[in-house]
């Protein structure tokens, strides 16, 4: 049962979803995993991958069986919204490695054998998914071999067990590790870098140069003498349409009209309250009392001091100066009035260290052995340890008999108890896994606890409330069919439109807005220039929409980059028009200072300026430096900031940078290849990933 619990208790979102730990060789975002599209695919396919489609039904079946995994070895009824969300992006990504990766592992000649299996849990070659997992970890939080067979057996004793399906789990994650290192390291010894390079990067980055420069800036000021003609729009768009490649997305405007309490919404639970109030006062049984008036029950915890500032700092003010027979009046806060009472004051530890006898037994036989083993610890106490390895149904080979260890915020569901147990006085409880002898052999300092009794009603919007803000979304959204009439009606309303530019079709937020597939589902149903329905969100606010700019997967039109390019090309034409004012200025100087002083320019010295250095600047201006000639006069040149006008000083030849630090940098380089071998297995398989139609 420890175990158990060390799965459930100490991983917490740790386990997630199957393939997290098999991606670690990539280091790579699963919510970048996106890639080239398939142009045929089948309306009811979520995605498609090495031409094979991908149902939803087969997706969900999927998707499915990782939640029931992940509920399982959690304990968790039900997942949270970040859970949810991993376990939906881990649904992808075991299509991505059983279709795509694997495949294509299998083409370069990676295999696992059998004894390499047998070798990665028991032999030498202990999985790094098994020495990094806290489920094998011993006391003092390093791999324990012997926890690692106790897990083992239990899985193969019981099938269908939580410790068999995690073993099962771990078992997967290990050997698809296993193929992602193989593939990983297999491509990294294929990086080779033979002398000539390696030679050629010592030299330059040791052959450093000491110059003299101008750098003439171009001006980012308005200048309504530059022209770009559209015929240089277009000349710069074909050299560089392979840059333009994008995803699809729309761009839109939005009003948002929020769902928010009137002044008598607001009174209306005032009023409310201030009627529950006397009895609230009065009430003995709050538990009771706060079940069937308040909009939130009795918080069973017990708060130190400062613990309740994240929820209120006037309740937590209230609780550590109050006595139990004080009652925090009626006071309101972000639409919510509370009243609060002190249901209890504690000197409680934070942590204790727990000891257990467990008895699983028919409920008759549980209970009379039990009170045996408390009558024989009545008369000796020092006879724990041996009971609990004689008659305890948690056996743990890897710790004392009878220790859980130390519990603090997260501890076995009813066993609450033990952090008021008085030290080494054993006594009896019960939780699901059945009856236990309980001891507390140590606890941390007591602090004053305090659990409070807390009215809470909340000011909602009411049916009238919502109708009317209903009513203002309709009017924007009913009186406008295109994106100027939309625009043209808000502000008669004073209303003011925001841009979203760029929305992806698998985006969940809209600038900070949460929860908004619906919104994006009718941006990428709609055409230009349509006005959207009004749409609800979590009942908080109401949207209204235009979309104002479509963009589709695959190379951006001109039209599309217009505005980009001719915002290019003026600082191009900038520059140009600088270069050649320079260019006839030099005519009339020798030196770098003749002219410097004639045109009222600043000279500058660097040192240390490298070919082969990563951290320049400039580097056209770090290229032109590496091919000039000492002491003379070079320039105009045009670099990324302007025009540079320089002299090289002196060259100087060192031997600081050593062939450890060239293999260190084509180890690097070597590196950022391997991250991108997801994203290209992905173009070479075309996948299509279609998921934002259906979640």
């Amino acid at each position: 049962m420890a175990v158990l619990e060390k799965i459930r208790v100490q991983l917490g979102i740790f386990i997630t979803v199957l393939i997290a730990i098999a991606l670690i060789s990539f280091i790579i975002d699963p919510s970048t995993l996106q890639s080239a599209v398939s142009m045929f695919s089948s309306k009811n396919d979520v995605g498609k991958m090495n031409g094979q489609g991908i149902t939803y039904m087969e997706y969900s079946r999927k998707m499915e069986n990782i939640k029931n995994l992940q509920q399982a070895i959690t304990g968790a009824a039900a997942l949270d919204e970040q859970s949810q969300e991993a376990v939906e992006q881990g649904t992808w990504q075991s299509f991505l490695k059983d279709l795509v990766y694997l495949p294509a592992m299998g083409k370069a000649g990676v295999r696992l054998g059998s004894e390499e299996k047998f070798d990665m849990v028991q032999g030498r070659d202990i999985s790094p998914v098994i020495l990094n997992d806290p489920v094998f970890f011993g006391e003092d939080g390093l791999f324990d071999r012997s926890r690692l067979t106790q897990i083992v057996q239990m899985a193969s004793a019981e099938p269908g067990s939580i410790p068999a399906i995690y073993w099962e789990f771990v078992k997967e994650n290990m050997e698809t590790d296993r193929y992602f290192t193989k593939y990983s390291s297999l491509l990294a010894k294929s990086n080779v870098v033979n002398a000539v390079e390696l030679r050629r990067n010592m030299e330059e980055n040791n052959l450093t140069a000491t110059v003299s420069f101008v750098l003439a800036p171009i001006s980012f000021a308005r200048d309504t003498s530059i022209k770009i003609t559209q015929k240089e729009v277009r000349k710069y768009y074909d050299e560089h349409k392979h840059l333009y490649k994008q995803e699809a997305s729309r761009d839109i405007e939005y009003v948002v009209f929020p769902i928010e309490p009137s002044e008598q919404d607001v009174e209306l639970a005032r009023t409310d309250i201030e009627k529950t109030y006397p009895e609230f006062v009065a009430a003995e049984n709050l538990r009771h009392f706060l079940a069937r008036n308040s909009d939130k029950p009795l918080d069973m915890h017990y708060y130190k001091k400062d613990e309740l500032l994240s929820v209120s700092p006037t309740l937590d003010s209230f609780a550590f100066r109050a006595t139990t027979r004080d009652v925090l009046p009626v006071y309101l806060e972000n639409d919510v009035f509370r009243a609060a009472r002190i249901a209890d004051i504690k000197q409680l530890p934070d942590s204790v260290f727990v000891h257990h006898i467990l008895i699983q037994d028919t409920p008759d036989r549980s209970q009379a052995l039990a009170d045996s083993l408390m009558g024989i610890l009545n008369r000796a106490p020092g006879r724990f340890q041996e009971l609990a390895m004689q008659f305890s149904a948690d056996q743990n080979p890897n710790v004392e008999p009878g220790v859980i260890g130390w519990f603090d915020d997260n501890y076995i569901p009813g066993m609450e108890s033990t952090f008021e147990a008085r030290l080494n006085r054993p006594y009896i409880l019960e939780t699901q896994y059945g009856l236990h002898i309980v001891k507390i052999s140590e606890r941390t300092r007591l602090h004053k606890k305090v659990q409070l009794a807390v009215l809470v009603k909340e000011a909602v919007a009411g049916k009238e409330t919502y109708q009317t803000v209903y009513s203002q979304a309709n009017n924007l959204s009913a009186k406008s069919k295109t994106t100027e009439e939309f625009n043209k009606v808000a502000m008669e309303s004073y209303l003011y439109p925001m841009p979203a530019i760029g929305v992806r079709e698998d985006a969940k937020t809209i600038s900070g807005y949460e929860h908004m597939r619906e919104l994006v589902r009718w941006a990428f149903d709609a055409k230009e220039g349509d006005v959207s329905p009004v749409i609800s969100v979590d009942n908080k606010y109401f949207f209204v929409a235009t979309l104002t700019g479509v963009h589709e997967k695959g190379i951006a039109t001109l039209k599309e980059k217009q505005a980009e390019i001719e915002l290019l090309l003026i600082p191009e034409k900038k520059k140009e028009r600088l270069y050649e004012e320079i260019q006839k200025e030099l005519e009339q100087h020798a030196t770098l200072e003749s002219w410097a002083e004639a045109t009222g320019r600043n000279i500058s010295t660097q040192t240390g300026v490298a070919f082969g250095s990563s951290g320049q600047t400039d580097l056209l201006f770090t290229g032109a430096v590496a091919a000039a000639e000492e002491q003379k006069l070079c320039g105009p040149i045009k670099g990324e900031m302007g025009i540079y006008v320089f002299r090289v000083e002196e060259r100087e030849d060192g031997a600081f940078y050593t062939e450890d630090d060239a293999h260190r940098w084509a180890y690097t380089l070597a590196g950022y290849q391997t991250q991108m071998i997801p994203f290209v297995l992905q173009e070479s398989a075309k996948v299509e990933d279609k998921r934002a139609r259906f979640y």
